[in-house]
Parts: structure tokens; C-alpha cells; sequence
């Protein structure tokens, strides 16, 4: 899905805005979720974004761990930059070891799609809205109010997390996928 999404989500305007067909997405999820092999090249790149939301949403306590997400929307109100950064450098040690390589290639694929949001309409900020929710979310319901509140924290949380990513992550994010 990722290497899909690397390789066409650059090209492809809205990735990531727009959904692919829930009766297709619902049909591939199945077969997915039964083992079967399942060729996503055949499939429209948007129907590969919404699954691969679908797949984030449904990680046990989200990729950044709800545990955490105070911690991670207390990020984005901190000083400086280099502040943030170092602060989400800590927060990323604290993650189990697969959610930081996931999300090294998740971040690898934002900055590509980021890079040419000229030609796809999808910069670090429309890219947030539309991925952040699938990222993290907090660990209990709340009143509408503070969840919307926490849900534009974390949408920044994950715009600087995209435009920051080289420093974050390392500038070898850009190459995660070799030459495709």
C-alpha cells in the first residue's frame, strides 16, 4: 500500500481527499482481513488511501499511542521549533519499535506527496486534515468541544510533523523507498 501510495500519491490531485468506493474498499478490506492476495495496482489509488486510513484507524490506541496524546498536542504549544522537534523525538522513543518504522515510511510518503503539492493540491496542511485523524486520537471521548479542539492540535501536530520530517525522522526518509 505505502510503496502504491509513494509511487502514485505524488501525481495524483486530493490523495488522501478523496475516497475511493466504500462497496470496493469494503470488499478488499474483507479479503484482506481474510488472508487473500489482493493486487492494489489494479485498484484506484484512492481506494488504496482509503484502506490504507482504514488500516491506521483500526491500530490498537492509535500509531502515536492515545497514552500519549496529551504529550503529543502539548508539542505543538511549546517555543521554537527545535523545541518541538526534540520534544517529538522523545515522544517517538517512548512508541514501540514497529509504530516508529511504520511511521517513518507513513512520514516518508506525506513528504513526497508534499514536495509536488503543486501538481496535487495536497500540502503539509490539507494533508493533516486529512490523515491526523487516522494518526491519533485521544484515549476517551470528550465533549464536541474539546475533541474539536484536540482535533486541530493534533491536524498541526501532524502538518509540522510532515514539514519537519527530514530533521525528525532523517533526511534517509526521503530514500525509504529506493528507486521506484
Amino acid at each position: 500500500m505505502l510503496s502504491l501510495l509513494y509511487q502514485e500519491g505524488p501525481s495524483t490531485e486530493g490523495i488522501f481527499r478523496r475516497s475511493g468506493s466504500a462497496k470496493i474498499c469494503k470488499e478488499l478490506k474483507e479479503k484482506l482481513d481474510s488472508g487473500a492476495e489482493v493486487d492494489l495496482a489494479c485498484e484506484s489509488i484512492f481506494v488504496t488511501a482509503s484502506l490504507f486510513k482504514d488500516f491506521l484507524r483500526n491500530i490498537p490506541g492509535s500509531i502515536l499511542s492515545s497514552q500519549l496524546c496529551d504529550k503529543w498536542v502539548s508539542v505543538m504549544d511549546q517555543g521554537n521549533n527545535e523545541e518541538k522537534i526534540k520534544s517529538i523525538q522523545r515522544l517517538i522513543e517512548q512508541l514501540p519499535r514497529a509504530n516508529v518504522v511504520l511511521l517513518r515510511y507513513i512520514f516518508g510518503v506525506l513528504h513526497g506527496i508534499e514536495v509536488r503539492s503543486e501538481e496535487n493540491q495536497m500540502n503539509a496542511f490539507n494533508l493533516a486534515i486529512c490523515i491526523a485523524p487516522s494518526l491519533l486520537w485521544p484515549p476517551v471521548s470528550s465533549t464536541p468541544d474539546i475533541e474539536s479542539e484536540i482535533t486541530k492540535k493534533i491536524s498541526s501536530l501532524v502538518q509540522f510533523l510532515t514539514e519537519n520530517c527530514c530533521r525528525i525522522f532523517g533526511e534517509e526518509i526521503t530514500s525509504l523507498f529506493g528507486e521506484i
